[in-house]
């Protein structure tokens, strides 16, 4: 298994754990607690009654963004497993990157804004959903990064195809 392959492979299973991660945190309803409950983006939850959560702008937002990242970061790793096994070219694994850095571009409005709308609040503490998410980011951005071959194949050129050595001054 080549150096290409290799990395190709840890973007894909990095990609699968962010995946899983997004997935999770979405799902869930313990992005934040606070006295006598805690909240997600689809319910609030209040001394064990959970209710839909009316609709609001930045919670839509958040939302939108969540479960696109989470389709992009599935069709993402749908391909890169396709690459590994169909030993695809260069343009799909281009493809692949830019696509898994777009869930983690997606994650990241997400989870600032969600950031930015309780980070001020002195009784609203941020739970382990929200931490998932933030969790998902590095992973989503490292696995685009590792699907990206490009770097590789420029130094497999360079190191197959070495410069003569430099002549001696006569």
């Amino acid at each position: 298994m080549g150096v290409k392959r290799s990395l190709q492979s840890a973007g894909t299973l990095l990609s699968f754990l962010a995946n899983i991660f997004t997935v999770l945190c979405t799902a869930t309803n313990y992005w934040t607690r606070y006295q006598g409950g805690h909240s997600g983006l689809w319910q609030e939850c209040n001394h064990g009654v959970c209710s839909n959560i009316p609709c609001q702008t930045m919670l839509a937002v958040t939302g939108a963004c969540m479960v696109l990242a989470a389709g992009f970061g599935v069709v993402g790793m749908v391909i890169g497993l396709r690459i590994l096994c169909h030993q695809g070219e260069s343009l799909r694994g281009q493809t692949t990157s830019a696509i898994l850095f777009l869930s983690g571009l997606l994650l990241l409005i997400a989870l600032t804004g969600y950031t930015a709308k309780n980070a001020l609040k002195s009784d609203v503490f941020f739970s382990w959903s929200y931490f998932l998410g933030w969790l998902a980011l590095p992973f989503s951005v490292l696995s685009g990064n590792l699907h990206s071959g490009k770097r590789v194949e420029v130094t497999s050129q360079r190191t197959l195809s070495p410069e003569p050595p430099p002549r001696p001054p006569s």
